[in-house]
């Protein structure tokens, strides 16, 4: 699924030919690896998929250290390769953060006795059922940086020079290289390190 359609590009260019629509596609998903390529994030994630983790390796005390982004939780397990035990948020495990995705760790409450455990093979004693990415769907300020990065390299087919930098009081036109200044800052801040 894309974060923005050609139809939405078509209006931000101001296209009305459908022409470049299978050119303008081809941009788009493009970019959309290139942004999630770049930050190591997932920014629209269309359904939940289970992942285990190891009850060993992937806790520390109290917490259960999740690899990846997860913005949404449909359901966790312990002893998930046993006697399964479903947890409920905020009965017997909370996020963190606390009210903000995406998460990435769970704490196990102290208020009851239930642990991070597992019956026979650790690497499949928990089970985390979510929406792995960083949003369930794209920002409204994703879109516009999914938009002008889509059409910046929809401009460059026509560009007759390419990553000329010169001094600006020289008079020569400096085309920036890579991506649009606002797009990398913006980029850059979401990172995942």
């Amino acid at each position: 699924m894309a974060y923005v359609t050609v139809k939405q590009l078509k209006a931000y260019l101001d296209i009305s030919s459908a022409s470049d629509d299978d050119l303008l596609e081809d941009l788009i998903d493009r970019t959309q690896s290139i942004i999630e390529g770049y930050t190591h994030r997932v920014f629209q994630v269309a359904s939940a998929t289970a992942r285990y983790f190891d009850a060993i390796e992937d806790v520390e005390g109290v917490y259960l250290y999740l690899n990846d982004d997860l913005c949404t939780i449909d359901s966790v397990i312990t002893d998930a390769d046993g006697v399964e035990t479903a947890l409920t948020e905020d009965t017997h495990y909370i996020t963190d953060p606390r009210d903000k995705t995406p998460y990435h760790r769970l704490k196990m409450l102290s208020s009851h006795s239930y642990t991070w455990t597992y019956t026979t093979d650790p690497e499949m004693g928990i089970k985390v059922t979510g929406k792995w990415g960083y949003s369930a769907s794209p920002s409204n300020k994703m879109i516009q940086m999914t938009l002008r990065m889509a059409a910046y390299f929809y401009r460059q087919k026509d560009a007759q020079v390419f990553d000329t930098v010169a001094m600006p009081e020289a008079g020569v036109i400096m085309i920036p290289q890579g991506m649009p200044a606002d797009v990398k800052i913006y980029l850059d801040g979401l990172i995942r390190r």
